[in-house]
């Protein structure tokens, strides 16, 4: 396995399995940003960092259209945040200043899919009632990671169905049912959502075919 590869956080991933999307990650490299195609570069912040975990992004995403048989594209990113996907290709892009990963899948098998990347770590103490319901907080008494794990379900969330509805939603706006594997939004979304735990909290959310 290469070194950008994590070999725990990839039998991770592998063991999620999910049906029409596909899931890759990349240990961010020195030299990331250099994939970047000018399209790409010049919707993306200047900052070294930022440039680099999006082009360690943007590698991830290049092969994951391979696999799903789409030829090679630019990914640019849009005004809302969210990448540009090719025509039938629905996807997300999340990082942390470590690992990038990608959620792809054709629009014929999901309409939608979201993923975010997180330290599998204790969410802030200051975060914690912003981030979660009160029914939510009922549900998570002994949760190692003190709503970290909720925090990655609705930012997956909202990744999912903003280029859908291009309405915004806060963390009260999401309900999440972990042992039901579900979550629900204001407007009406109810999503899948599956997640995995490895030197990191990775979370997929989707929408089914339309």
């Amino acid at each position: 396995m290469s070194a950008a590869a994590d070999p725990a956080l990839a039998k991770a991933l592998d063991a999620l399995a999910l049906s029409g999307i596909l899931i890759e990650h990349r240990v961010i490299q020195p030299s990331d940003e250099s994939a970047l195609l000018p399209i790409e570069a010049s919707t993306i912040s200047p900052a070294p960092e930022k440039r680099r975990a999006s082009g360690a992004a943007r590698i991830v995403g290049r092969a994951l259209l391979k696999r799903l048989g789409v030829p090679e594209a630019a990914i640019p990113k849009r005004v809302s945040g969210a990448p540009l996907w090719p025509e039938g290709v629905t996807g997300s892009f999340a990082h942390d200043s470590v690992v990038a990963v990608a959620a792809a899948g054709l629009r014929r098998d999901v309409e939608a899919v979201g993923i975010d990347i997180e330290p599998a770590t204790m969410l802030p103490e200051d975060m914690f009632e912003l981030v979660t319901t009160a029914r939510e907080r009922s549900q998570i008494a002994d949760d190692p990671y003190h709503g970290r794990l909720l925090f990655a379900v609705k930012e997956s969330v909202y990744k999912a169905v903003h280029p859908l509805d291009g309405k915004f939603l806060d963390y009260q706006d999401i309900e999440v049912d972990l042992a039901g594997q579900t979550a629900r939004t204001r407007t009406r979304r109810t999503l899948d959502i599956r997640f995995c735990v490895s030197t990191h909290l990775v979370v997929v959310a989707w929408i089914g075919p339309a």
